[in-house]
Parts: structure tokens; sequence; C-alpha cells
């Protein structure tokens, strides 16, 4: 590490520098300056990003960013419901809606995606950061970063040094930081173009849909979004005589708009973020390099099938800012750190799987009338399912319904104020949640702080649940008295009898200790 004397060292004490400001980036530093941690988000470009990209945000996502004050913001923006209009040579075949009928239950209160344009999001994400006392540092290019047993530094190409505990890469699938460590990006990718992308306005079209043509020649598709002018335009690219592709432009794009659709009356203009998009399936090989850890795109690429994209960063970022939130205040052992490659990789992995199939079954649909996206659903595209129930930190206990790992469901139950609540209520925050189910369960909860480490008692919330209508007992499967401890990030730690309150003590005492 370069002399903390050196004039161009920042002086400021920084916990995290985090490398990047999308949803991946900005989830993470909302979850760390939350805690109190003293986070610096460092962006190379120079103004934000303004293209569409990521679209959807799924029900495990929106838990997440609910718990992190934006529920009321989201539900200002985007929708819920967007019908598939689906085209076959340019004639309409039918119309689908993936969540029509889905309604919020007791355990899901966002049972479907959201649509919205990523600016919109990252925008708010930035707003909520803001309001923690943390602004995104723009042309701030990382060139080089460095660590020793002490700490980490980030190197920016004006000379700056900035010190900090950890560097966190969420700097997207070209990752600096990524190569910088040398970091094997492990898989393959298509050579060539597989769509063309773009951010158009479009007339002579109907805004309440999401418009898909299929047929031999490719795919055309123009999703909208609420209360904006913009669509997004993705398709198979435009090629000329000899077979090569033509750049993406208005002009290519309006070719293909006319050949896709039989129809001449719709019109596009104003075309922004021109790209093009190769289908790559890759994973780094591991998330964690001494004091430098990778998130997102960073970490792992895949096809767009599910749009899992974004929300699998969304979701990285969540597991991993209570667990270097805690190291960082001195609440763990680093060995947590460790648990976020232990339990994140493997969704990974999963999720590179599940996208491949999906995409598969998408081109393989091109030539079918009546394919779409749709084809590609071929997993848990909505998150709720996914648990950690191989990590070192899932303890003990299983119910009918739940197991260690798993994510912990809602249900209705007094709130904090002891008026009517939710149990997410009582979730959010950077505490780990401990439940008691029973009449029994009141004397555990009430010695809960005896012979638990230094500093935890105040960061674990005891719940002594009200349960009258039985919808908690019926989400977590639990008949008799029980003890259920969930983590900060809203994900099953233990079950436990109440006779045994010192399984949860011995839980909570191994996060001081090598986890």
């Amino acid at each position: 590490m370069t002399n903390a004397t050196n004039a161009t060292n920042e002086t400021n004490a920084t916990n995290v520098v985090i490398v990047g400001a999308g949803p991946t980036g900005l989830t993470l530093a909302c979850g760390l300056a939350r805690q109190g941690v003293a986070v610096r988000v460092l962006e190379r470009a120079t103004a934000h990003a303004t293209g569409s990209r990521g679209k959807t945000l799924n029900p495990r996502s929106l838990e997440i960013l609910a718990d992190l004050g934006l529920a009321d913001a989201l539900a200002a923006v985007g929708r819920t419901h967007l019908p598939f209009h689906k085209y076959f040579e340019g004639a309409f075949v039918n119309e689908t809606e993936p969540f029509a009928g889905v309604l919020p239950s007791a355990a899901t209160p966002y049972p479907a995606s959201r649509w919205l344009h990523q600016p919109q999001l990252e925008q708010l994400l930035r707003d909520r950061l803001a309001e923690l006392g943390v602004t995104v540092e723009l042309g701030a290019e990382l060139v080089d970063v460095r660590q020793d047993a002490d700490g980490a530094e980030a190197v920016l190409a004006d000379g700056r040094r900035i010190p900090a505990a950890y560097v966190v890469a969420c700097d997207g699938g070209r990752s600096t930081v990524r190569k910088l460590l040398g970091i094997p990006f492990v898989g393959e990718g298509d050579p060539e173009p597989m769509m063309v992308c773009g951010d158009v306005e479009v007339e002579g079209l109907e805004a309440g849909a999401w418009h898909q043509w299929f047929g031999p020649e490719g795919v055309f598709m123009l999703c909208p979004f609420e209360d904006s002018p913009r669509w997004q335009l993705q398709a198979s690219p435009e090629t000329d005589a000899d077979g090569t592709m033509v750049p993406p432009s208005l002009e290519s794009f309006q070719r293909l708009a006319t050949r896709h659709t039989g129809r001449d009356d719709i019109r596009l203009s104003n075309a922004t973020w021109l790209s093009t998009w190769r289908v790559n399936v890759r994973m780094a090989e591991r998330y964690r390099e001494g004091r430098v850890l990778l998130a997102g795109d960073c970490a792992h690429v895949h096809p767009t099938a599910g749009g899992l994209g974004m929300n699998t960063g969304i979701q990285d970022a969540w597991n991993l800012a209570w667990k270097l939130g805690y190291v960082v205040r001195g609440l763990a052992s680093p060995a947590l750190l460790d648990t976020y490659q232990e339990e994140r990789l493997p969704i990974a992995a999963w999720t590179l799987d599940v996208t491949s199939s999906g995409m598969a079954a998408v081109v393989a649909g091109i030539d079918t009338p009546g394919i779409g996206v749709e084809a590609g659903g071929v997993g848990d595209f909505t998150g709720l399912s996914l648990g950690y129930g191989w990590s070192s930190l899932a303890g003990d206990g299983a119910t009918a319904a739940l197991a260690a790992g798993d994510r912990a469901p809602d249900a209705p139950c007094p709130g904090p104020d002891g008026g009517p609540g939710r149990l997410f209520e009582h979730f959010a925050g950077d505490h780990f949640t401990l439940l008691g189910f029973g009449p029994g369960a009141r004397a555990a909860l009430t010695g809960l702080p005896d012979g638990l480490p230094d500093g935890l008692p105040g960061h674990v919330r005891p719940v002594a649940l009200d349960d009258p209508d039985g919808e908690a007992r019926r989400a977590y499967g639990i008949t008799g008295e029980a003890l259920v401890l969930v983590r900060p990030d809203n994900h099953i730690a233990l079950i436990a009898p109440v006779t045994a309150p010192g399984e949860v003590h011995s839980y909570l005492e191994r996060l001081g200790a090598e986890v």
C-alpha cells in the first residue's frame, strides 16, 4: 500500500469503496450506509446512465428494496402487469400476461414483477443514498486496486488514492477490478452479435403492451415504459448483402420495424442508447480476493431470459451488505465474508443454467407461431424460492414448510408500534429478528441477551408473535412452540425448540468466531 502521507491520498476515513453505480452498487451502498458504514461510490462515467437496459424487478428484489425504504417510491413508478402481444410474420397471434390474476398474499406482498425504466430505479436508489448522506462520485475512474493485510486502496485515473478497509467491484461484465485481480471469468460467449438494442419513441402502436414479432427472419420487440415516451427496442440485427451486421441506428431500426411488422404506420424516432448485445455465459471463479469482493455483472453474466441480470446483482448486494457491515463494525469476524461466495456463487451457477435453457427455448420457438419470451420461463424467476440451505450459516431446524437457509415469509402480526403490522416491518433494518411462537417462547425471548457477545444484543430484535389467525404459523409451517432466528437479509438462520434458547446464543456467538 502507498504511504498514507502522500499528498494525493484522500484523508477522510472510508470503510468501503464501491466501484460502479448501477443497481448492484447502489443497493450495496444503501445497505451499508444504513448501518453507519462510511462508504464511497465511484462511477467512471461523467453522467448517470439513461439507457433502459434492465426493465423488471422480480418479487424478491421488490422485498429487498422495500426493506431499504423504497416501497412507496417504487409503487409510484412502472407497472406490475404488462400484456405480451405476440405476432408471427407480422400477423397478430395472441395476448398473454405472465402475472394475470396474481394477487398479494399474507406471505408474499409482492407476487408480481414490476416493470420500470432502469434509470428510474437508479434515481430512486441515489435519492435514498443521498438521504443516508452519500453521493455518487461521477468521473471517478479506477485504474488500480491495491491491498495488504491492513487495508485496501483504490487508485483513480486522476492520481487520487482512496484508502479503505474493503473494495467492492460492481463495475459490470467488463470489470476493471476483476481483470486487475486476475480472477478468471469462466464460460463462453457467442462471437457473433445476437441482438441490437436501443431506446426509441414510437408512433402508431399501443403503449399498453410489450409487442413481440417472431418469424423466420428473427425477432423484433418493442416494450413501452409507463409514464415515459421511451420504448425499449430489441431485435435480431440487420445484415447487408454479404451477411455483415449493420450497426444499430435509427434508420436500421426503422427498416427492421417495417420488415418484421409488415406495417408502414409504425414510426420510430429519437433513438438513444444504441447497443449491440452478445450472448455471454460466464461467472467469476471466485468472488473474493482478500479485501476485494465482486458483485453483480462483474461476477456473472448470462442470457436475458427471465430478466434476472439486474435482480441477481441486487440480491448479491443484499447478501453482502449485512455481512460486510457487520465485519466493518466489529460485530463479526472477517471470516463471515467467506459465506458471501459460499452462498451466492451457487446461485450464479443456477442463474446461468436456467437463463441459458430459457434462451435456447426462445430461440427454438422463433419459427413457431405464438411463441414469445415466455418460452424462456424455465425456472423460478420470482426469486422467492431461492435459499441457502447448503450454507455454513444455515443452522439446524426445519418445519413442514421451511428449513434453515430459506427466505423468511411475511405474515400479519402486531407492528413495532403495537398496531396492525407485518413481519417484514420487524425485519426491516440490519438486525437479526428472533420470532417466538407460543406462550413458552416469551421466557426465551426475555433471556435473549444473556450470554451473547458484546455488541450483538442490540442487533437482535425479539418478537413474541400474537398470531390469532394463524397466518404466521401457516407461513412458517409451525404447529407447536418454536424459536425462529431470521438473518438481517431475511433468510432463516435457525429453527429451534423454545426449550433450547442456547442454540440461538451459540449461533450468534459464532459470528464473532470462525463461521
